[in-house]
Parts: structure tokens; C-alpha cells; sequence
């Protein structure tokens, strides 16, 4: 083999998905298929040191610092990351190291290593005045204190007033944060989250601390970078000091002696990682004692004083008993495998996703298959593969049958591999699509919170969209039942409601959650036919002639208008009142600044919000759209701009600030 072509192809391949991984919060694939390919290139340059090249990822602590939330600020403490190990042997060959260096008394703390991001967090007079993300771990970091405010665990103000105090913790989400914000995305029919570590990685770099609060982020502290004003002996005395400081500290940690005590510590980890409430990807060992640790030389990328180690991926077989479909909130219908019950990291499963049709083909899994069913230092079990051998005799492979489970409609496969039921009328979904509604950027109901649409539906009073607009015909009931809340909130949201009836009809469109017809698609169509009744009996291509409008979205809406639960919905709101015509708009675009022209907008504006600029992009004649291509324009970009920067800069297309833009559009 060609060792230096192969150490370049790993290198490429780590550092894309470090890059995924660490900067763009979307990991490609699982931690253990990355040490994997992170041990073969160390292996690689171990033998070969000519082969180590300043970029390798073997060299790197993290991802690249970036500006988010906030700015970015040099770290006074570099925020290394640690070496990995996989075996006792690594993990007893550390400890004896580390006691022939420092002696034989030298001891340890053992502690679970939970998958969230690092954060430091720096205290002026017992005062929180600045929290960093890792970023690229030695130069800078994102400031994120304004999000760090709202987390609870964070400790905004000290009980004990010190000169100056640096501490570096973890961010990380419990698996029942996790649950409750992908339950509300897909209410709103918003993409879902990956994984909890994803979801709190996003959630720190938010411009706005009220959505990073709302997602119950959850914090505890690993370290003591710098402290003056107290001198502590050892890292277990500086937990004790933090918690009288009422810092929240990491939960489970043991002090050991030896390597037999360091190990039995990271087996009771290994024992309880399935039933604590959060990820956990390994255990952390690191020399107990403070003033030892500058003896232990850090390397370009780790920590000398500390390891942590991986857990070997858990794989057990179990016979699956039957494949279960549900239908969720989208219309995706999730196969799931009912398998004999397992026991795995501590926990007793029986159950575990088959994700789609593709995921079940590709595996070869059929009724009465042995599955291999792994926990690789996560909560939720996977299915990895089949015993072939145990496969069962002239058995076929599961396929998805192409029918809602719950209503009963034809199920359709589009671009993906999900298969979709595409009844929006269908139960499993109508909380979404009612949530969808009511929502700001649809009829803007606001006070119609999720629970009222959850309790509604269940008392029998909402079947579709339409139902909204009879709720007041059942207003003793509600009150009665206290399902709004009393006499004023019922009537305040029911007043709401009244008002909505007036909503421009493009809103209305946009919250019947046709497929393919956001805002702009539905203020297009309006804007051109006028009335539902002329939209309803339009052509596919009467509707592709209209700018913004192509084959696809014409095609969902035509398609709508023409089955018969779809018409009785918009009978229905017809009869409620609620307003299904506007004056035609032609806009005459000739002769404007920005006639011809298409804008993409990215980033925080100044003084103006997207929609605002988007406003006068179009008055001015010109097509906002979502993504940078080559048919761009040009990118008007505020701060915090992002991969649509990137890519402008990439294709060569103009970037404007918001000065230039206003001077752009100027009247002469």
C-alpha cells in the first residue's frame, strides 16, 4: 500500500467530517467509524513521521472558530481536547506512565465523559462576564455569553466573591430536552435535530437567547482553567470548592489510587451509561493532582494530564418478531423492528428504528430475521446488520406497503427515501398541520399555542384547519372545560381567531400546508390569480408561468384543489367567513433598480429584519430567493453570515452590506 497516498486520503476524509462534525453541527458518521479512521492515520504516522503534515486532524484540537452568536475572543487558556483510548492496556499503560513521572502516590479521577461541546466560562468578582466556545481550541473562541445566561445550570453570579475564576465545562442536552424540541420542529414543520449534542451545538450559536432558553440546555463544569484568590491542592477538592460556589459540577466521578481501581471506576461508567437521562461517549481518567499536571507535556491537539476512553460499540443478537409502522407528524411512515428483548449498556431494549425502505433493503432484513442490535455509547439502540447465516428460509425482504398505517390513504415515495402519507387530513399529522396554521409566518393566530392544538384535537373539536373558525360556536363548552383557560383567555384567542378571518388570502394558502408552497410561492399565486375560486381552477400550466412558481409546486397545488376532503376544507372556510380574495397585483418591475435581478439575503441586518429587506428587494423589482447559485445577483449579508457568504465568495458573485444595498436601490 502507498502509505502517503493513503495517510492523504484519511487526512481529506477526517478533516471533512471533523468540519461536519465541529462546524457545521450535521456529523456524517457515527464517532466510532471516525477513531476508526482516526487510529489508521495516527498508525500511519507513528511509522512514518515524514508523513505528518501540519493540517493532519491528528494535529488539530476541534473545529475552526467562527463567528456566531457573537464574536470571537482569544482564548487565555487553550481548550485542548484529549487523547483516545479503546483498551485496558492503553488505559493501565497511561496510569503507570503518569505514576512513574509524578510517583507512586499520584492519584486519579475517573468521571463520565458526556457528548455535548465545551464552553469556558470567565468570573470577574464573583460575576460572569464572558463564556467561549472551544472554537479552534488554542487561538479563539465564540463568545456566547448571552446565551449562556439562560441556561440554568449556569451560574451567572458566584456565592463566593473571587479576584478571578476560568472554568471550562460542557453543554449538552438531557434526552427529554432533546425529545420536546424535535416534538415542537415538527409541529412547526421544521426540520428535526440529529442527535441531542447537534441540536445543543446549534442551539448555543443562536442570535436569539430566548430560543437557547426555551431549549433547556443543560451545563456542568469539568475544570479549573485559572483561579486567583484560592489555592487548591487536587481536582477533587476544586469540585467541593465549586459547588460551595454554587457551580453544578459534573454529576459522577471517582477518586482511585491505581490502575485496578481507575478501570473498575470505568466499568461502573460503562454499566450505567444507558440509564442516565444523557449521552455519554466514554469515560475521562485524569491526574487528580493540580500542581503534577505541568509536568505532563501536552501535545498540538491533547492534553497530557488527561485521556478518555471510548467504549467498544455493545452488539447483541435478537430475533425480530414483527416490523411496526407509525406515522409522524410529516406524514414520514417510520418502520420500527419489535425484536426479543436484549440487554445493552444496562438497559433491557427491544425495540429500535428501521428508519426507511432503503435502510431495510440495503440490511436484508426480513420477518423472522436475527438482528444485530448495537449501543455504541448512546441511549437509543440501532440495528447494524443480520445474522446471515440465521436468516430465515425463503423468506423475502420487509417492504413498507404503500398505505397510511392510520388513515388508510395511498402513501406516495417522492425525491427521498422516505415514504409519505400525503393525507393532510390524516390524524397522525393533523397536529402539525394545525400548528403549521396558526403559526406566525401562516395565519399568524397568535396566543394557539401547541397545547391548546394537542387538547383540542383530543376533545373532538378541531378534524382540519377549518374547525378554527367554529370554535366560537363551542365557546360555553371551552370555558366550561377550561381547555383555553376561563371566560377571558377563551375569549381573548377566540377574538384572535375572529380577527384572522381577514388575514390576506396568501397567508391562508401558505397555512393549508400544500407540499412545495411557502410564502412566496403562495403570495405569487395570489398575487396572479386574484381568488381561490380562480386558483382552484387553474392549469399546472397556467401556475408555471408565473415567476417563482415551477412544475413541482404547480403540480401539489393543482393536485390539492382537485380531491374532494381538500375541497370540503376550503367549503368549509368559505362558509366560516375567512377572506379568499385580493385585488390582482401586477407589479410592473421595468425600470426598477433591481428589475431582472435576483437577491439572496443572509446574516443579521442592522437595523432591519430579513423580511423588511426582502420587501424592498421585491418593490424595487428584483426575486428574493433562498440559495446561492449562479443565477445570484448578488448577496446582501449582515453579520454572521455563514456558508451563503462562502459559497457567493467561491462562485465570485458580489456581496453588498446594507449601506451598499440602501445606495443601490437610492431613487436617482
Amino acid at each position: 500500500m502507498d502509505m502517503a497516498k493513503r495517510a492523504e486520503e484519511l487526512r481529506t476524509q477526517l478533516n471533512h467530517y471533523s468540519d461536519l462534525y465541529y462546524d457545521q453541527d450535521a456529523p456524517a458518521i457515527s464517532d466510532a467509524e471516525y477513531d476508526i479512521l482516526m487510529q489508521e492515520l495516527k498508525s500511519i504516522e507513528a511509522e512514518h513521521p515524514d508523513l505528518i503534515h501540519p493540517d493532519s486532524p491528528t494535529q488539530k484540537v476541534g473545529g475552526t472558530a467562527k463567528r456566531a452568536a457573537g464574536v470571537l475572543v482569544a482564548h487565555r487558556i487553550p481548550m485542548l481536547s484529549m487523547q483516545d483510548l479503546f483498551s485496558r492496556e492503553e488505559v493501565d499503560h497511561f496510569v503507570t506512565d503518569c505514576q512513574e513521572k509524578l510517583g507512586e502516590d499520584t492519584t486519579f479521577l475517573v468521571e463520565t465523559k458526556i457528548d455535548g461541546l465545551s464552553m469556558s466560562l470567565r468570573y470577574e468578582n464573583g460575576k460572569l462576564v464572558t463564556a467561549l466556545t472551544r472554537g479552534d481550541g488554542r487561538n479563539f473562541g465564540e463568545d456566547v455569553t448571552a446565551n449562556a445566561k439562560v441556561i440554568k445550570d449556569v451560574a451567572v453570579k458566584l456565592k463566593k466573591k473571587l479576584e478571578y475564576l476560568e472554568v471550562r465545562g460542557e453543554v449538552y442536552m438531557t434526552n427529554a430536552a432533546f425529545d420536546a424540541v424535535n416534538e415542537r420542529q415538527e409541529l412547526l414543520g421544521k426540520k428535526t435535530f440529529a442527535n441531542p449534542r447537534n441540536c445543543a451545538a446549534g442551539t448555543l450559536r443562536q442570535l436569539d437567547a430566548s430560543i437557547t432558553k426555551e431549549r433547556d440546555l443543560s451545563f456542568f463544569v469539568f475544570n479549573i482553567q485559572d483561579i486567583r484568590g484560592m489555592d487548591l491542592d487536587t481536582h477533587e477538592e476544586a469540585y467541593t470548592f465549586l459547588k460551595e460556589c454554587g457551580v453544578t459540577v459534573i454529576g459522577h466521578y471517582w477518586v482511585c489510587k491505581d490502575r485496578e481501581e481507575v478501570w473498575k471506576a470505568i466499568e461502573v461508567i460503562g454499566e450505567m451509561r444507558g440509564s442516565l437521562p444523557y449521552d455519554i461517549d466514554g469515560a475521562v481518567v485524569k491526574v487528580n493532582e493540580l500542581n503534577a499536571r505541568s509536568q505532563l507535556k501536552d501535545t498540538a491537539k491533547n492534553a497530557g494530564y488527561q485521556v478518555a476512553y471510548k467504549y467498544p460499540p455493545e452488539r447483541k443478537e435478537s430475533k425480530l418478531l414483527e416490523i411496526e409502522l407509525s406515522v409522524g407528524r410529516t406524514g414520514k411512515i417510520t418502520p420500527t423492528a419489535i425484536f426479543e428483548p436484549v440487554r445493552l449498556c444496562g438497559t433491557t431494549v427491544s425495540r429500535c428504528t428501521l428508519h426507511n425502505q432503503d435502510y431495510i433493503t440495503n440490511l436484508g432484513i426480513c420477518l423472522g430475521s436475527t438482528l444485530l442490535i448495537e449501543k455504541s455509547g448512546e441511549v437509543i439502540p440501532k440495528c447494524v446488520g443480520v445474522v446471515s447465516e440465521k436468516q430465515p428460509e425463503g423468506a423475502a425482504v420487509f417492504q413498507i406497503p404503500m398505505v397510511c398505517p392510520v388513515c388508510g390513504e395511498p402513501a406516495v415515495r417522492e425525491d427521498t427515501a422516505d415514504i409519505k402519507c400525503v393525507n393532510l387530513s390524516c390524524p397522525a399529522q393533523l397536529e402539525r398541520l394545525i400548528g403549521h396554521f396558526v403559526a406566525r409566518d401562516a395565519m399568524d393566530i397568535k396566543g394557539f399555542g401547541a397545547v391548546y392544538v394537542h387538547d383540542l384535537i383530543q376533545e373532538g373539536y378541531l378534524s382540519d384547519v377549518a374547525d378554527i373558525f367554529t370554535l366560537h360556536e363551542h365557546r360555553e363548552e371551552l370555558i366550561e372545560k377550561g381547555i383555553i383557560g376561563k371566560e377571558k383567555n377563551t375569549d381573548k384567542l377566540l377574538g384572535v381567531i375572529e380577527k384572522a378571518k381577514g388575514n390576506p388570502p396568501a397567508r391562508l394558502l401558505t397555512g393549508l400546508g400544500i407540499s412545495n408552497v411557502g410564502k412566496s410561492a403562495a403570495q405569487a399565486l395570489m398575487n396572479h390569480f386574484g381568488s381561490f375560486d380562480a386558483l382552484s381552477a387553474a392549469t399546472e400550466e397556467e401556475m408555471t408561468a408565473i415567476d417563482d412558481i415551477g412544475p413541482i409546486s404547480a403540480h401539489c397545488v393543482y393536485t390539492y384543489f382537485r380531491q374532494e376532503r381538500n375541497q370540503k376544507v376550503i367549503q368549509k372556510l368559505k362558509e366560516a367567513g375567512v377572506n379568499m380574495a385580493q385585488e390582482i397585483i401586477l407589479q410592473q418591475t421595468e425600470g426598477l433598480p433591481l428589475s431582472g435581478q435576483t437577491v439572496v439575503i443572509t446574516g443579521t441586518l442592522e437595523g432591519m429584519s430579513r423580511e423588511e429587506a426582502a420587501d424592498l428587494v421585491k418593490q424595487n423589482g428584483g426575486k428574493v430567493t433562498g440559495s446561492v447559485s449562479k443565477k445570484t445577483t448578488f448577496l446582501l449579508a449582515g453579520e454572521a453570515a455563514g456558508s451563503k457568504l462562502t459559497k457567493a465568495q467561491e462562485l465570485g458573485i458580489p456581496v453588498l452590506s446594507l449601506e451598499e444595498f440602501l445606495e443601490k436601490i437610492k431613487p436617482e
